[in-house]
């Protein structure tokens, strides 16, 4: 009997102590070295923007219509929001409060409902509902600006002359003409199968028969026999190469200097806030598209050149050391199964340090006024 009294007391000790400490660890860093975080992620799963001449599944059969948030889009963002909550439990662990956290969204019905669902999963009431016991579920604001007007989490494509006139110049480059070139049988029949014309398969269209097949396979809808495993994988690695070609190749930093640059010189303006003291902000997030976040990877020189899936996002977090400098830690999120990994910026280490972070990406930096963007609650 005093054995077994002594195995619970020793199991008791043991379990308590290695929570303690795991919890004070946690805390420990999160609440000493951690002063911000920033968040840009993608939308859930959605469906396909629009359909091909011929595609047999028509816009009726998706109970939103064309380029809405599903209900697995939905469930991807809150699954999303929750994760968050777990790796910045301190943060979260009060109740939210306007001043400490900022939600900015394009202005699309799958970007807003996915900045609403995440923010479900990651700030549930801590207490009974004043609006009716029970509900699990509180509003917080979601600012966004008309798409015409958004410089930050858009890509400037048809509203930005000096964009259009970039992107024009990249497809005329012999490099992009010699890969498309070697695609052209395949377009030819993709016209063929498609209805659309071989110009505007070229421009742009392929991307549009990749993003239809694709949301209907993930939804188990019949796909036309000629639709194989081939061929969507072909169609990816052509939307795949027209990616990398817009924002890589040719003219890197002047393309990013109008996309990514604009939404990084924001981010790194609320980190500057956050030494300063000016900003009580501790989170700051954005809810936005796959593009949003390959421009801003193409402003870092860190692009893998994948197309990222749905409810992908980038971590930055802003850090405090020992010896009170700062730096910057990223890390990227493609796989909701997995947790977040760690990426390096290019001539620097992990976590870089604030000051060589700004001077690396200087050149890709595009100023938007004294005050961040970010700031701007519309």
């Amino acid at each position: 009997m005093i054995l077994i009294k002594h195995f619970f007391l020793s199991f008791f000790l043991s379990f308590f102590l290695s929570f303690f400490l795991s919890f004070f660890l946690s805390f420990f860093l999160s609440f000493f070295l951690s002063i911000s975080e920033c968040v840009v992620f993608r939308h859930g799963d959605r469906s396909p923007i629009e359909a091909y001449p011929t595609d047999p599944n028509k816009e009726s059969i998706w109970p939103q219509g064309f380029g809405q948030l599903t209900e697995l889009g939905m469930k991807q963002q809150y699954e999303l929001g929750k994760y968050l909550k777990r790796r910045y439990t301190v943060f979260h662990s009060c109740p939210f409060h306007h001043d400490q956290v900022f939600v900015r969204s394009t202005d699309y019905d799958r970007t807003l409902m996915s900045a609403q669902a995440n923010l479900a999963g990651l700030y549930p009431p801590k207490k009974s509902h004043p609006v009716s016991p029970g509900l699990t579920w509180q509003p917080i604001p979601v600012h966004t600006v008309p798409t015409t007007q958004d410089k930050l989490l858009k890509t400037p494509s048809k509203h930005c002359p000096q964009f259009r006139e970039l992107m024009a110049d990249t497809f005329k480059t012999d490099a992009y003409q010699q890969i498309i070139h070697s695609y052209k049988d395949f377009i030819h029949n993709l016209s063929n199968h498609t209805g659309y014309s071989m110009d505007k398969l070229v421009l742009r269209k392929v991307w549009k028969v990749y993003d239809a097949l694709l949301c209907e396979k993930s939804h188990n809808l019949t796909l036309p026999e000629w639709a194989t495993s081939s061929v969507i994988a072909t169609l990816e690695e052509i939307a795949s190469f027209e990616v990398v070609s817009s924002i890589i190749h040719h003219r890197r930093e002047e393309k990013a200097r109008l996309a990514g640059g604009v939404l990084l010189d924001a981010i790194l303006r609320n980190f500057s806030s956050a030494v300063k003291r000016a900003s009580p902000l501790k989170l700051i997030l954005y809810s936005a598209h796959d593009s949003t976040i390959i421009t801003l990877h193409a402003a870092l020189n860190i692009y893998n050149g994948r197309l990222p899936p749905y409810a992908a996002c980038q971590l930055f977090e802003f850090y405090q050391e020992e010896d009170d400098s700062y730096s910057v830690g990223l890390f990227y999120r493609n796989d909701s199964s997995l947790d977040a990994h760690e990426l390096v910026l290019p001539g620097c280490t992990s976590p870089c340090p604030l000051d060589q972070f700004t001077d690396l990406t200087r050149s890709v930096i595009a100023t938007t006024g004294k005050k961040s963007v970010a700031q701007h609650k519309m």
